[in-house]
């Protein structure tokens, strides 16, 4: 699969995210530009939130889930209509299992190794987590031994105003959770959260 027909190339991570409240929310972020969604498994309801949001994703999205640490989650993701692999760790028997069912893997890693690794499994982005830990000089430094071209997502503590400093060492995209989505957030609020955000990558590249 490739990333780059994702755009803007921003994970909306939804933990918590009920399957009463999907619909919405994933009408607000679709309806603000969002293209890739994340229900992390590790909550209830999870696989049920990504069906509904999986059946009303717009042409050009894909919606998957999150904490994805074994086979059966890749499988039962995919069931559901989920077309996203994300995971903390990189596991490459989950990665290329995702890869073989056509889903866009993104793996989380925090050091070279990891991200050979899981590139070697068939992972298409790597998500640098924890971004707090790795940090910028991290990244950075990742950057100049991995394979040129390879997208980067960073994920923790990510804010619009903090963009434009990842992107200069070399992130291509990013994760953003709680900063974006909390359980009963007002839909409104959310919309213009996500729409801060979309603005800030845009300027930020510019």
């Amino acid at each position: 699969m490739n990333v780059e027909q994702f755009s803007p190339p921003l994970v909306a991570i939804l933990r918590g995210l009920s399957p009463q409240d999907a619909a919405a929310a994933g009408a607000a972020l679709f309806g603000a530009g969002f293209r890739l969604l994340e229900v992390p498994l590790n909550r209830p309801g999870a696989l049920e939130s990504i069906a509904i949001l999986a059946g009303m994703a717009p042409a050009g999205a894909i919606v998957g889930g999150g904490t994805m640490l074994s086979v059966a989650d890749v499988e039962a993701v995919h069931a559901a209509g989920g077309r996203l692999m994300v995971a903390p760790n990189a596991n490459p028997a989950v990665i290329a299992r995702g890869a073989e069912l056509g889903m866009l893997c993104a793996p989380g890693v925090a050091t070279p190794t990891e991200g050979f690794a899981a590139l070697a499994a068939g992972a298409h982005a790597l998500k640098i987590f924890p971004a707090e830990m790795v940090g910028v000089a991290g990244l950075k430094a990742m950057k100049t031994v991995l394979p040129a071209g390879t997208p980067l997502w960073p994920v923790g503590g990510v804010t619009p105003g903090s963009l434009g400093t990842w992107l200069a060492a070399g992130a291509t995209g990013f994760g953003i959770g709680g900063n974006l989505y909390t359980p009963g957030i007002d839909n409104d609020e959310l919309a213009r959260r996500a729409v801060e955000y979309i603005d800030a990558f845009h300027a930020a590249v510019a």
